[in-house]
């Protein structure tokens, strides 16, 4: 596992760190203590989801004895706590302030009064339902919370060396290891969220317990063994008189449950839950050498990102169960692309990885964090997207009760809140991105101004990266090395005429895998230089919704046309040709690189006037100057149309 000791300096990347630590991290802690003066959105219309308050820390409090009442809010709300708790811990391995640091023990001290003698934690469960604990697996998502306490111990042992938090969640997996196995006389069945698969590997990668390691595999492996796990279970709570609720349908398929994980062969489901699983499937074979769950893992992936991905690395194509649908279906203004849905994608990439070379898997991972993942989070770092749409008429979103869950503004905190704190957790910890290895090769896959350290093949590595692409593109790379190893440069899907310099001179390199090669046994400075060009993408024919439209994109953005630019009914538009790149400012987006071009809107004549159809007759366009910006910049300013994909003349 590559080890690493890296400084983010990049001025792009270093606002969000800021924003997260200044504002997002301060806003969220009093959010999640019910102190925050805002309105809570339903992420959709649905009357079942709870708006009111977070409640969270009030839901451990209660759990803890230290106040009364019900537990309020989604069965899976301790998760937005132990995510504001990981993010926050990354914080402060970033900038050691003492105020975050009472903040963490203040929750920590909470949490470990929360926790029972057998090591059980999980709220909803120990205040209204403890006779149901491990007995719903289906919805609990007991094992889910457990997955996040595990990832938010792990990053804050890591930033402070405080054993406290992982000696709680070693105590909750022991709980859990004397429940769940393959014996006669424990569960022999996985959460209907999958999470904890994820989170056991990393705590092996600390602890290196193979115990944890080993868990984790079995959860993957005994998903979808038994199709009727979850409904005997149901069943078996009514017939004990555990349970009054009526027995409902369960959706298999939405749980990846339908069949052994080994064995499916398409993305489906619940876009998180899917993303999640496979990710942990990547990562368990690795470390196993599991080579039957990598085969699995990586159909999985070849479905998604040559079938079922939008250009913004979203995935999730429908709001009914948040899921993946068929292939090609890549609606633009009704699909779901939830922005953890795109941070789990970034998990995926990282883990597979691991297990091979190939530049596909870090240009999708780019492709996500760029675009989808800091769309979910506005400029201000209070308002945050749940779902991330390519099309917006912000009257549909309002009237049309199929387009509820496509906002045409960010709110500021949701019923379901899961989207938010997993933007500020993964944004703090963005250097575990930027590099993979295998064997004597360290691979660059994400260019950001940074520098520090990296261990690999025991010796400590000194590497600097100086990165520009706003302008023309650039990257200097200083590397210095005790022993001889090759350096492995991602050439990126949008740049072109690569040109390599070592101190100075230009050098010839061999390409593999989507890397260029690059021996290195002494204290070298690459310089690169590469054109970042206006791209114009169409999508495959069978894409419905794109077909006879263009997408544009600039270096690792994808770009949108807003209605603050442009005018009302984007649809009426239409793009020509001569596309610029031109950099602004904008008092409320600040510096970027917008883009030019020229197009026309079609002219609705008068004859239109109380028709609503009428005989063909070819239409007439005039001439209209067309402004498009980043996408993940859309929504900052006013509310109005957008639409990522244009009709192209």
């Amino acid at each position: 596992m590559l080890d690493s000791n890296i400084t983010i300096k990049d001025e792009f990347w270093k606002r969000y760190i800021d924003l997260i630590k200044t504002e997002m991290i301060p806003f969220q802690w009093n959010v999640l203590h019910d102190q925050e003066d805002i309105k809570i959105d339903k992420e959709r219309d649905d009357a079942n989801i709870p708006s009111e308050k977070s409640h969270a820390i009030e839901n451990f409090r209660i759990a803890a004895g230290r106040s009364e009442g019900h537990h309020y809010g989604w069965l899976f709300q301790d998760s937005d706590v132990y995510k504001w708790l990981e993010s926050a811990a990354n914080v402060y391995k970033i900038t050691k302030d003492d105020q975050l640091k009472q903040m963490m023990d203040e929750v920590i001290e909470l949490i470990k009064d929360t926790q029972e003698d057998d090591g059980y934690l999980s709220t909803f469960y120990q205040i209204d339902a403890p006779q149901l604990k491990f007995r719903k697996l289906f919805e609990s998502h007991e094992l889910y919370c457990a997955g996040h306490l595990i990832e938010a111990a792990v990053a804050h042992y890591q930033a402070t060396d405080d054993d406290r938090l992982i000696e709680v969640v070693k105590k909750y997996v022991e709980c859990i290891q004397t429940h769940f196995g393959p014996e006669e006389d424990k569960i022999n069945g996985a959460d209907g969220h999958q999470e904890i698969e994820l989170a056991l590997v990393k705590l092996y990668e600390v602890t290196k317990d193979e115990s944890y390691l080993k868990l984790s595999e079995w959860f993957l492996e005994v998903r979808g063994q038994d199709p009727d796990f979850y409904r005997k279970q149901m069943e078996e709570n009514i017939e004990l008189g555990l349970d009054d609720r009526a027995p409902i349908m369960i959706n298999n398929v939405y749980h990846q449950s339908h069949k052994p994980v080994t064995e499916q062969t398409e993305a489906v489901g619940h876009a998180v839950r899917l993303v999640y699983m496979a990710a942990a499937m990547a990562d368990v074979a690795y470390h196993t050498k599991n080579e039957k769950l990598f085969k699995a893992a990586k159909r999985i992936w070849k479905n998604i990102v040559k079938k079922r991905m939008y250009i913004t690395g979203g995935v999730g194509s429908t709001v009914h169960g948040e899921a993946f649908t068929f292939d090609f279906d890549l609606p633009n203004d009704t699909m779901y692309c939830e922005t953890c849905a795109a941070i789990g994608l970034m998990f995926f990439a990282k883990a597979m990885m691991k297990n091979e070379v190939d530049a596909e898997y870090a240009h999708v991972m780019e492709r996500a964090l760029y675009n989808s993942v800091i769309s979910g989070m506005a400029l201000d770092g209070k308002h945050f997207f749940y779902v991330n749409p390519l099309e917006v008429n912000p009257e549909a979103s309002q009237k049309d009760p199929g387009k509820s869950h496509v906002k045409s503004t960010r709110p500021s905190w949701f019923g379901c809140a899961c989207c938010p704190p997993n933007i500020a957790r993964t944004l703090t910890s963005l250097e575990k991105y930027l590099y993979s290895e295998k064997e004597d090769t360290l691979y660059v896959n994400i260019f950001m101004d940074h520098s520090g350290k990296i261990s690999l093949n025991n010796q400590e590595i000194e590497i600097e990266q100086k990165v520009s692409f706003e302008d023309e593109g650039s990257l200097e790379l200083s590397v210095d090395a005790p022993k001889a190893f090759t350096l492995g440069i991602r050439i990126p899907t949008w740049a072109s005429n690569l040109s390599i310099k070592q101190d100075g001179s230009e050098i010839d390199f061999e390409v593999a895998d989507g890397y260029a090669m690059i021996p290195v046994n002494e204290k070298i400075v690459l310089t690169l230089s590469f054109d970042v060009s206006v791209l114009m993408h169409q999508a495959h024919p069978k894409v419905r919704d794109d077909l006879g439209k263009v997408a544009l994109q600039r270096g690792p953005f994808v770009y949108c046309m807003e209605e603050t630019d442009n005018e009302s009914d984007l649809h009426l538009m239409r793009l020509k040709n001569h596309i610029r790149a031109e950099k602004v400012s904008d008092s409320v987006l600040g510096s970027h690189v917008a883009l030019k071009a020229q197009g026309e809107k079609r002219v609705i004549d008068e004859e239109w006037e109380n028709v609503l159809y009428r005989t063909y007759k070819e239409p007439v366009y005039e001439e209209k100057d067309l402004t498009f910006i980043p996408y993940h910049l859309w929504a900052n300013r006013s509310v109005g149309e957008m639409m990522v994909w244009v009709s192209k003349k």
